[in-house]
């Protein structure tokens, strides 16, 4: 069976996980796709092959109950490990092209485009499933982030003919302004994972997306 259509997979809340022990992350991932977070971002810079396998495997595992995507970052062969539903990668990370080959068509890959257009059409044109752009707003994850003004979100809209993600600073307040300008899909950590009620920030920001055309 053919994989579902990115332009209606890709869309909403885009969940990435911030870096924490395994046993406090998994609750609190449960609680947001609880609260109808769309995608999921496995992200774990700390080098624990093991950990990292284990998180992987359980995480797939909340989202296929959830029935939401699961996305690893940079990793494609943890990746492919898990059987995940695809990667992110970002400019220092495999090539598209490796990253198709290794995971087959089936697999959603996006790729990071910061503040440039140019990048982005280029991804599209080299099979990427999505694109994404940021920091839109400061960032206390990333606070050395480029900027990326929602205006470039506005153009990448009317020019590329697959969805964009927006990431950076996004937070159930300012998120509004993003899906206005026309992101498919807004990448929150802390705007979700630092709230005093997770499922309920998580359901705030989907709910910006219910009058996207």
């Amino acid at each position: 069976m053919a994989r579902t259509n990115p332009t209606e997979a890709l869309r909403g809340l885009y969940l990435v996980t911030p870096e924490e022990a395994p046993h406090t992350l998994l609750p609190r991932v449960e609680q947001a796709l609880q609260g109808g977070a769309r995608i999921l971002q496995y992200r774990d810079k700390s080098g624990d092959a093991t950990r990292r396998l284990e998180t992987a495997r359980a995480l797939k595992a909340l989202c296929a109950d959830h029935h939401a995507l699961f996305l690893v970052n940079d990793d494609v062969e943890l990746a492919a490990a898990v059987a995940a539903d695809g990667v992110h990668l970002g400019r220092e990370d495999a090539g598209l092209e490796e990253a198709r080959a290794a995971l087959g068509p089936e697999a959603f890959i996006g790729v990071s485009c910061y503040d440039r257009l140019e990048r982005a059409e280029d991804a599209a044109a080299r099979g990427a499933d999505y694109v994404a752009f940021g920091a839109v707003f400061p960032s206390s994850t990333k606070p050395g982030a480029v900027h990326t003004p929602l205006a470039l979100i506005r153009e990448a809209r009317t020019r590329l003919h697959l969805p964009i993600a927006a990431i950076g600073g996004i937070t159930p307040d300012n998120a509004a302004q993003v899906v206005h300008a026309g992101a498919h899909m807004v990448a929150v950590i802390q705007g979700v994972f630092a709230a005093p009620d997770i499922r309920a920030a998580a359901q705030s920001l989907q709910e910006r997306f219910a009058q996207q055309p």
